[in-house]
């Protein structure tokens, strides 16, 4: 659809196009109808056509990451929790700095085994897909290795709503916030809580998770969307840099994780 915009404000036929690209008017044709998807080549003869070589690299980006971008939870959790818990690790192991955003719950390389139960299991129930919780609890706990390991960096944005959630009972609370307490002397993480009262220039958002830039995780209530595209990642970028500046560190980070522990003494 992109492709037929950029044509069109270029002020081109689809015969025009394909006679500055060098092919059939056919092609064209197949091409924005999606009955034929574009290589890489003809992205790039494309956008030159109309004027746009700019928009190339983000175009490719776009169709290369069409296929895989969007996948429900449910197909993904089809056969339990503990495969896609396994595929993150891969994921965070190449990862050297990762940048998270969260607005529901802690991140899952920083859960403990009771919380991490809790939630895993009100998703499996939900969701209704095989109950794996043991297996997906392990493998996710596992992923809190990188934060000991050399060569990986946290850099972890929380709304303090996450300090506050019951998300688990009472004791798997204490202990998940107790927890964070720990982590936050580690010198690969970095956390910043964004307090109720701080004054907004970016509105509260879904959690998502850059990777050195090179991608993102969104996370939504249906699916899980990974994003490629040099443009979405510089706007997440954006917002991250915009959330950061709200947030608070340290002492007062600190401050906030024990009044949100002491509400459940």
């Amino acid at each position: 659809m992109r492709l037929q915009h950029l044509r069109r404000d270029a002020g081109l036929s689809g015969k025009e196009l394909s006679a500055r690209c060098g092919w059939h008017p056919a092609k064209t044709t197949r091409i924005q109808k999606g009955d034929a998807p574009p290589s890489d080549a003809d992205i790039r003869a494309w956008c030159a056509a109309c004027g746009a070589d700019d928009q190339a690299d983000d175009l490719i980006a776009t169709a290369r990451a069409v296929d895989s971008m969007y996948l429900e939870w449910r197909r993904l959790h089809r056969g339990g929790m503990r495969k896609v818990q396994q595929d993150l690790n891969t994921l965070h192991e190449r990862t050297r700095v990762c940048r998270v955003y969260v607005s529901n719950v802690p991140p899952g390389f920083v859960q403990t085994p009771g919380f991490a139960t809790a939630l895993m299991g009100q998703i499996t129930r939900f969701q209704g897909t095989p109950d794996d919780v043991a297996e997906a609890v392990a493998a996710r706990i596992a992923r809190s290795r990188f934060l000991y390991e050399g060569g990986h960096r946290y850099v972890v944005l929380m709304e303090e709503s996450v300090l506050r959630y019951r998300t688990a009972g009472p004791d798997a609370m204490r202990g998940q916030l107790r927890h964070l307490l720990a982590v936050m002397p580690l010198a690969s993480v970095s956390l910043g809580i964004i307090p109720f009262s701080a004054q907004r220039t970016v509105w509260p958002l879904e959690a998502f998770y850059l990777h050195d830039d090179t991608v993102a995780v969104v996370e939504t209530l249906t699916a899980e969307i990974k994003l490629t595209q040099p443009r979405e990642l510089a706007d997440y970028a954006k917002a991250f840099t915009g959330l950061a500046e709200t947030a608070v560190y340290g002492d007062a980070a600190r401050d906030l994780i024990q009044a949100a522990i002491d509400t459940l003494e």
